[in-house]
């Protein structure tokens, strides 16, 4: 596992540099250091400190952190937000289980498969309905198995964990989610309304970058609490 100390942003980037060689592609290495210098709005924060002090808790009942990001498809957000945090937890050092569900079964959508790719995920899939999708930070890296599946799938925690709404309409359909310890709304504006706009490729690079900013930021800070 990556274990980086956790400082703000640029300050940290020199030894990320150093440490994130055997860890995370080229590419991906570059795409961490500029996500690493993002500032991140006093607003989304205060929705990022929630789960900073979920994670304090279950670090006091010597427990692992489990975060499900929930949205209605399963397809974009809650999927970018899954590959995000576990990777950040694995450049800080954070004992973390970070899964994604939805409402619904649909597919990981392909232009954000590929939004990964361009920030440096490696990326295997078979082009099939709902394809199983190998990511990996680097060529050695173990890769994060991802589909489109329910928040209640087998694969997902069954209790214990946060429950990540990523988008308004999951978290207004669904009241209650079974197993979860706290449910906490850090909502994103969904790439889908740019598809098949010649906008597509940079609103889900931008989405795929705030999410990732913001994934960065919270281990960090959860690596130091």
């Amino acid at each position: 596992m990556l274990v980086v100390l956790a400082q703000d942003a640029v300050n940290m980037c020199p030894m990320f540099e150093m440490t994130a060689k055997n860890g995370l592609s080229t590419n991906l290495a570059t795409s961490v250091r500029k996500l690493l210098s993002q500032s991140i709005p006093k607003e989304r924060k205060l929705i990022l400190n929630q789960i900073i002090e979920f994670a304090k808790l279950k670090r006091s009942q010597s427990e692992s952190l489990q975060l499900v990001f929930i949205c209605t498809h399963n397809s974009r957000r809650s999927q970018l937000a899954e590959v995000w945090a576990q990777t950040a937890a694995n450049i800080f050092g954070v004992n973390a289980r970070c899964s994604s569900g939805g409402v619904e079964v649909t597919a990981f959508y392909p232009m954000a498969i590929r939004t990964l790719a361009d920030a440096g995920f490696l990326t295997e899939y078979e082009s099939t309905p709902n394809p199983m999708i190998q990511i990996r930070q680097s060529e050695e890296a173990a890769p994060m198995l991802c589909r489109s599946k329910l928040f209640d799938d087998v694969s997902i925690p069954q209790s214990g964990f946060a429950a990540i709404m990523t988008c308004s309409e999951a978290d207004e359909n669904c009241p209650f989610i079974p197993g979860a310890e706290i449910r906490i709304p850090l909502r994103y504006e969904d790439p889908k309304i740019f598809d098949g706009t010649e906008s597509a490729a940079s609103a889900y690079r931008e989405r795929s970058e705030q999410i990732g900013a913001e994934m960065l930021y919270l281990f960090s800070k959860i690596s130091n609490s």
